[in-house]
């Protein structure tokens, strides 16, 4: 069946009523729509003629909604809303997005990285509005996938052709010792020697945690954790406090807790991970992604 709505009701017109109805005040609704009274006026006569009922009672000059007005007012916020986020999903699938871009980030990438990617791209692109959304790996790869995030800067992930990945820099992991411990003097550590120490470490999903696994995997022994945090920041806390010995990536460096030094593990023990801007093959032309990819290619000095 084919849907007809009059021809004179349209989006600008609902725009004007809700304008109206919040206001309640025909020249204040025209001074938030920086239109004359006399349009507002004709826009919800308009609305009227189209509905083929009264919308409003007439007191004076003054005009007073009716509950037809108020239906109408709840099914207006329903629909514009709705056509708002159409007119973006269908943007985003013809490659052009929206005035806000959703950037992912691995916790330790907030101190540096993340920083100085967001003020390179607002001098880029002024009118940008930039959310961002903090987690593992796994959590960023998989919101990329729903569609919650536009990008994710994360450690390039493996067997997974719909990613498209610009790297940015490598990074190695190391030994994460409170000053003063046994390790302190060492130039290297030999993780196989360590297979008595208490350990913490990050949860499952991040890169992190994948190559504390493999480095003790490669040490002949599973460590003894006894503690695991979601976030890097408590990681590294947990270490100075005393609770355990960890592995961590040297990009946290200079924000670590003034007690926690990183010492370079042995080669046959050496993790390393390639930290990228990764989003998905669909979008490579969307003009905010393409933007953000710019702005990685010539900033990667800067960027580790």
């Amino acid at each position: 069946m084919l849907l007809h709505v009059d021809e004179e009701i349209t989006f600008r017109k609902l725009e004007i009523l809700l304008a109206f109805m919040e206001t309640g005040n025909l020249a204040r609704a025209a001074e938030k729509l920086e239109i004359s009274t006399v349009s507002v006026h004709r826009a919800l006569h308009s609305l009227e003629t189209g509905l083929r009922c009264a919308l409003f009672r007439h007191e004076g000059r003054n005009l007073h909604p009716t509950e037809a007005a108020q239906a109408l007012a709840e099914v207006a916020r329903e629909v514009l809303r709705t056509m708002s986020e159409g007119i973006r999903a269908t943007r985003e699938v013809a490659g052009y997005s929206s005035d806000r871009i959703r950037i992912g980030s691995l916790y330790s990438l907030t101190s540096r990285t993340v920083p100085r990617l967001i003020m390179g791209l607002k001098l880029r692109r002024p009118e940008l509005h930039t959310e961002l959304v903090l987690g593992s790996n796994a959590d960023l790869l998989q919101r990329l996938r729903d569609g919650a995030i536009d990008a994710a800067l994360m450690a390039i992930p493996e067997g997974t052709s719909d990613v498209e990945s610009e790297p940015l820099f490598e990074d190695d992991i190391r030994f994460a010792a409170p000053l003063g411990s046994p390790y302190s003097a060492q130039k290297e550590i030999d993780l196989g020697a360590c297979a008595g120490e208490r350990f913490v470490s990050l949860s499952e999903g991040f890169v992190t945690y994948s190559g504390f696994v493999e480095s003790f995997r490669v040490a002949g022994f599973t460590p003894n954790v006894v503690m695991k945090t979601g976030d890097i920041f408590s990681l590294m806390n947990l270490v100075s406090g005393g609770v355990g010995y960890t592995l961590l990536p040297g990009r946290v460096w200079g924000v670590m807790p003034h007690n926690v030094q990183l010492i370079p593990l042995q080669a046959k023990y050496l993790m390393r991970q390639t930290i990228a801007l990764n989003f998905l093959r669909t979008r490579e032309r969307d003009p905010n992604l393409l933007a953000l990819l710019a702005l990685c290619r010539t900033s990667k000095a800067d960027l580790a």
